[in-house]
């Protein structure tokens, strides 16, 4: 019975241990019978802990760790919010989806990392043995300092690193570290969204972030291009969350324009628009050909804030004729009027929903409109972005209650405090997604041909390239055998260092690989991410169970590199790692005092939300539409310039590739790989790469119970299917130039004749034939980057797909 009633005390409530004990003793039970109950029950003990998912799907969801015997056995949602949209002022529950949910298995999974690791094979077969943590860290101080001795610190290179976010042993501990010893080269953009944050500037002064969606509510028409937050921001406090609660509340027409039908449209959209990859702005210029013909514009708007819509807006540079409303009537340069005709051949959208389309944008007022990152990831996103803008510019549906600047809808920012990382000294950038371009030729790119900025060339390559929780090299980054080929030539980049808590398809390319712990092995803070609307949160990660065998911490890591470094004491400014957690909370509180509570009472609740920070912030650009003498944009006229000067110099001095073209307006240019492209003729089918419930990019890639309940498969229209003699279920075979990708068919009307796709963020497997059965969707698609922001043109690809032959 004394058994049972201590068990029962200490299965997530510690804290009567204590109580309960001192009254056994006080009722006479002997003090060697309780010692063994007492045991006996400590080793039953489950205790819960907070913790969060880290990835980079934006939402940061809270996780409760439950833990007994130094094993995690379950994993559950946080139980503080409420569930209904219909409640005023409800603070949501913010749910995890079945990615958070399987956090356990991806803990425990075969491929985390044990020990530190040195290459014995070549680059990229995966082949290691283990070694010292000593070794491991005077190895990787030895070239950084050769490195830095022989080629500058500007040959140093941090990849892209979304894997984790915590606010102090996460992605900023590295860059921190190597500011203090010199600094490394920088990069510019995203492979998310370079194309929209570099074009929406030259048009808003600002960057692509819009209306917070919650102001969707205030609409009555909201339209997304290629926009699906309830697959990849699936979270309870997220932008799907927002969103379920608009059409909840709220009912405004919904219209989705996709090449596939969505999870976001759960049956519950007014329209589905399909259309082929790569011809948003077509579209666009069809719809704005309708408006302008129509006298639908807002003239007034037009006159007053905008530069360049016709000719008496135009700035003295431009051209007689080089309007936008000539150029889409067909009386500019090219003389070629952009009508719902002509669109429907390029887009595929019939010419009767075209000019449906252009009637409710018209009709309902205030009208929404927003695009997701997928459409400007193309070859030609930088003018799909700003096509997309001219949607809202044309019908002054900017700066309105419910209305938006046509970006993605935007976030309250908590604006919390991570550890500091000071001030690189190295001022010079690359564009993110042409880091193999500088380990291969780095000497070569220049300002004018390659997007360099802060100098006009680069004087080294990258010789020493650092992945911390980063599957950059085979994950995220294009045409895998290419990049493969390029860092496995070690007389470009000397060393590769990865720091990882799981064997990904890029740790197989370190030197020495450095096995990083996992969120419930260390004490840390997490804050909401950027697609969590008005959801604004704080979790107190608290360490549930030690690490499995040698893994240390991203701090530890780099605090050990400091010490071979000669830096530690800068590094940890005299602080411990505890007092760091401390001291970014204290700063994020300083931010908010109203609303945070002390450090001790956070660590004990283990979440504090406070949504709403910026309530009265809701609408973009509303001080400009108010008064735009007053509160002038950051563009050289201070309104919107649907033409810009700047870009019309860029691309006059620009060194361009003869696919690209940068205008000064914003205009339809024909993706590198479509439809009429020669290419056509061997690979007829445009692929694109979507989000997946299954995975947050590759994260959660290994896990099993996820590829059960989402396999990743190649989704194909019956059209295409039938023609290749493919059923659903079948094994098949997606190809190019690039790689061969196999995978099982998914055949369905839900995606558009012409068009292919399976989720990205798979990971990179070749097989003995050279066929990646993982399959990383990113095998198939090129490093050749847009015009522009020389991004990451991922969703331009054309392949053919046949049925594979099981072994």
């Amino acid at each position: 019975m004394i058994h049972n009633l201590l068990h029962e005390a200490t299965l997530g409530r510690r804290e009567l241990l204590s109580t309960l004990t001192t009254s056994l003793i006080a009722a006479g039970i002997p003090k060697s019978v309780l010692a063994q109950s007492i045991t006996n029950a400590m080793n039953n003990l489950e205790t819960m802990t907070w913790c969060a998912c880290t990835v980079n799907c934006s939402a940061r969801c809270p996780l409760r760790v439950y833990s007994r015997n130094g094993k995690i056995i379950r994993i559950e949602p946080e139980n503080t919010g409420a569930d209904s949209c219909s409640m005023p002022n409800a603070v949501p529950h913010i749910r995890p989806c079945a990615r958070g949910r399987s956090y356990k298995q991806r803990f425990y999974a075969p491929e985390r990392l044990k020990y530190p690791m040195k290459r014995v094979g070549k680059r990229g077969e995966g082949k290691f043995e283990r070694i010292s943590w000593e070794e491991a860290i005077d190895t990787v101080c030895s070239a950084l300092k050769h490195t830095i001795q022989t080629y500058g610190n500007e040959a140093i290179y941090i990849n892209a690193n979304t894997g984790t976010y915590q606010m102090v042993s996460g992605r900023n501990c590295q860059r921190r570290l190597m500011n203090i010893l010199g600094g490394t080269l920088g990069a510019h953009g995203t492979y998310s969204l370079a194309m929209i944050r570099k074009a929406y500037p030259y048009t808003f002064g600002i960057d692509g972030w819009g209306s917070m969606m919650s102001e969707a509510a205030n609409a009555k028409l909201y339209v997304a291009f290629g926009n699906n937050p309830y697959v990849l921001r699936t979270s309870g406090g997220s932008h799907s969350w927002e969103l379920e609660c608009v059409r909840t509340n709220a009912k405004p027409k919904v219209i989705l324009i996709d090449p596939i039908y969505t999870d976001t449209a759960l049956g519950k959209e007014d329209l589905w628009v399909p259309i082929r990859i790569g011809t948003d702005a077509a579209l666009c210029e069809a719809i704005a050909h309708e408006l302008i013909v129509n006298n639908w514009v807002d003239q007034a708007f037009l006159d007053k804030h905008c530069v360049g819509y016709d000719e008496k807006t135009l700035p003295p540079s431009a051209p007689k004729g080089s309007d936008y409303k000539s150029y889409i009537l067909g009386l500019g340069a090219d003389g070629v009027e952009k009508t719902p005709e002509r669109a429907a051949k390029i887009t595929g959208v019939p010419v009767a929903t075209i000019r449906l389309l252009a009637k409710e944008m018209h009709e309902a007022k205030p009208c929404f409109i927003s695009q997701g990152w997928g459409p400007q990831r193309q070859s030609n996103g930088e003018q799909t972005s700003r096509a997309i803008a001219m949607m809202p510019i044309l019908l002054g549906q900017i700066g309105l209650p419910g209305t938006n600047h046509g970006g993605r809808e935007g976030d309250s920012n908590m604006k919390e405090q991570w550890l500091p990382t000071g001030k690189n000294p190295v001022k010079v950038k690359i564009p993110m997604f042409m880091w193999t371009d500088a380990v291969d030729h780095g000497e070569q790119m220049t300002a004018l041909h390659d997007g360099i900025e802060g100098a006009d060339k680069l004087k080294v390559g990258i010789k020493f390239l650092w992945n911390q929780h980063s599957n950059a090299v085979a994950g995220t980054h294009s045409d895998h055998w290419k990049t493969a080929k390029i860092l496995q030539d070690e007389s470009k980049c000397e060393f590769v260092l990865v720091v990882d808590n799981v064997m990904s398809a890029t740790a197989k390319f370190a030197d020495i690989l450095l096995p990083d712990v996992m969120a419930p092995e260390l004490d840390d803070i997490c804050a909401d991410g950027y697609s969590t609307g008005s959801s604004n949160f704080l979790i107190a990660m608290q360490k549930a169970v030690e690490p499995q065998w040698e893994q240390k911490s991203s701090w530890e890591i780099c605090r050990l590199i400091a010490k071979g470094m000669g830096v530690e004491d800068k590094y940890t400014e005299g602080r411990t790692y505890q007092e760091w957690i401390r001291w970014c909370y204290e700063k994020t509180r300083e931010k908010h005092p109203e609303v945070f509570p002390s450090f001790e009472e956070f660590w004990k609740k283990g979440i504090v939300k406070v949504p709403g920070l910026k309530a009265n912030d809701t609408v973009i650009l509303k001080k400009f539409r108010e008064d735009p003498e007053k509160n002038p944009l950051k563009t050289p006229s201070g309104k919107i310039e649907i033409y810009s000067e700047r870009l019309d110099k860029i691309g006059k001095t620009w060194e361009l590739e003869k696919e690209g073209l940068i205008t000064p307006l914003p205009q339809y240019i024909e993706p590198d790989e479509g439809p009429n492209s020669p290419l056509a003729h061997k690979y007829p089918l445009q692929c694109y790469g979507f989000h997946s419930h299954g995975h947050a990019n590759s994260a959660y890639g290994n896990v099993d119970w996820l590829h059960e309940l989402h396999p990743d498969q190649l989704w194909i229209n019956p059209v295409d299917a039938q023609a290749r003699n493919i059923k659903d279920g079948d094994l098949v075979q997606v190809f190019n130039d690039r790689g061969i990708c196999e995978l099982t068919a998914r055949v369905s009307e839900r995606i558009f004749p012409g068009v292919c796709g399976f989720p990205q963020g798979g990971w990179f497997k070749p097989d003995s034939r050279g066929i990646d059965v993982g399959p990383s969707f990113n095998t198939l698609t090129t490093l050749k980057p847009s015009p522009l922001a020389k991004g990451n043109p991922q969703h331009t690809n054309l392949v053919q797909v046949r049925l594979a032959t099981r072994s």
